[in-house]
């Protein structure tokens, strides 16, 4: 466009050089934002295999990770135990993060989780029937039960809110996932009022963890998590449009339901999955996007990698702060994440003011 043309339309020389140079500035910081969190994550997953109750040289580590032949008591618990713990965490925390973004897109609430859409509830009542009924008591066991009970929750929550003219709302949505999940855990707390045995085995899964969970579990989660891995990302333009509001999108030829539903599918893949491995873990989902936001912005094409890589990072500096603040014992990681979650949420309620409705 021509110096003359500009004037005339009332428009400064200098606006659009700025305007271009601006764009290639976000990029290029996202970019080396991605890179930087690339780089976080590969840190965290180190030091997950060489600390814990005993702490390994990364020599050591190198040797075991690159030498089968080599032998000795830590190469054997660097392979057998923390190599397999990691690489769940990393799962875990991937598809925890993208969930979480996915989640808050979709209902538009900034304080949402994967749990608000029933995929946490409909988990836990479905490992709860297995115990009671089936007596089932190893990960291994109920790690399937897990996942249908998220997929069922999931499907429950989008009927019913898909109920009535409007059809799918975030509004819906969220109100249909917080009435389901409170009877469905209304029915987890009188199942295991009844039976103490249930109990027992239950408190196990609940509280969220890292150990006691080999490589079988992380080989049986990881087709789903790397399915919904892949929905999420056809999903992320879906949602900047929605952003715009749902006539806009309509207008520019994006089909909501579509949308609603391969987001569904997306977060009932990732959070069932993590959830059927681990247990419910709280958090990751909620402060990450936010965290993640305060760099990349809304644009979810950026948001939802970015929600990946720092949600796995997180929750593998969690579990590796859990092995060694209370050695030679630890804590389990959705006990370490809810005492670092909880203050970050508080912070987030008081800076929105959400004093109520």
């Amino acid at each position: 466009m021509s110096p003359t043309t500009t004037a005339a339309r009332g428009i400064p020389d200098n606006v659009a050089a700025p305007s271009r140079h601006g764009r290639l500035t976000r990029r290029r910081s996202r970019l080396l934002g991605v890179l930087g969190l690339l780089v976080l994550v590969a840190l965290a997953a180190m030091v997950s295999i060489a600390v814990g109750t005993r702490s390994i040289g990364l020599g050591t580590v190198w040797q075991a990770l690159t030498d089968p032949g080599l032998g000795g008591e830590e190469a054997v618990i660097i392979r057998e135990l923390r190599l397999p713990r990691t690489a769940l965490g990393l799962l875990v925390g991937l598809a925890l993060g993208v969930a979480g973004a996915l989640a808050q897109g979709h209902t538009r609430n900034p304080l949402g989780d994967p749990g608000l859409l029933g995929v946490t509830a409909g988990a836990s009542l479905a490992v709860v029937l297995a115990i009671w009924l089936l007596g089932i008591s190893t990960p291994a066991g109920y790690v399937w039960f897990a996942f249908a009970g998220a997929l069922i929750g999931t499907v429950l929550v989008f009927v019913l809110g898909s109920v009535g003219r409007g059809g799918a709302t975030p509004v819906t949505l969220a109100l249909a996932g917080a009435a389901l999940s409170a009877l469905l855990y209304a029915l987890v707390r009188a199942i295991l009022v009844s039976d103490q045995q249930s109990l027992d085995s239950f408190r196990f899964w609940v509280v969220g963890a890292l150990a006691g969970r080999g490589a079988d579990i992380a080989w049986q989660v990881a087709p789903f998590i790397v399915a919904g891995l892949v929905l999420a990302l056809l999903n992320a333009p879906a949602l900047d449009l929605l952003g715009l509001g749902e006539d806009v999108a309509r207008g520019l030829g994006q089909r909501i339901w579509l949308a609603r539903a391969v987001g569904l599918a997306a977060v009932t893949l990732l959070c069932g999955a993590a959830t059927a491995a681990c247990g419910p873990i709280a958090f990751v989902g909620l402060v990450v996007p936010h965290a993640v936001r305060m760099v990349t912005g809304p644009a979810h094409r950026w948001l939802v990698p970015c929600s990946g890589l720092l949600g796995a990072a997180f929750l593998l500096a969690a579990d590796v702060l859990g092995r060694v603040v209370a050695r030679p014992g630890e804590v389990q990681v959705g006990i370490v994440l809810a005492l670092l979650g909880a203050p970050f949420f508080i912070a987030l309620i008081r800076r929105r003011r959400l004093a109520g409705p």
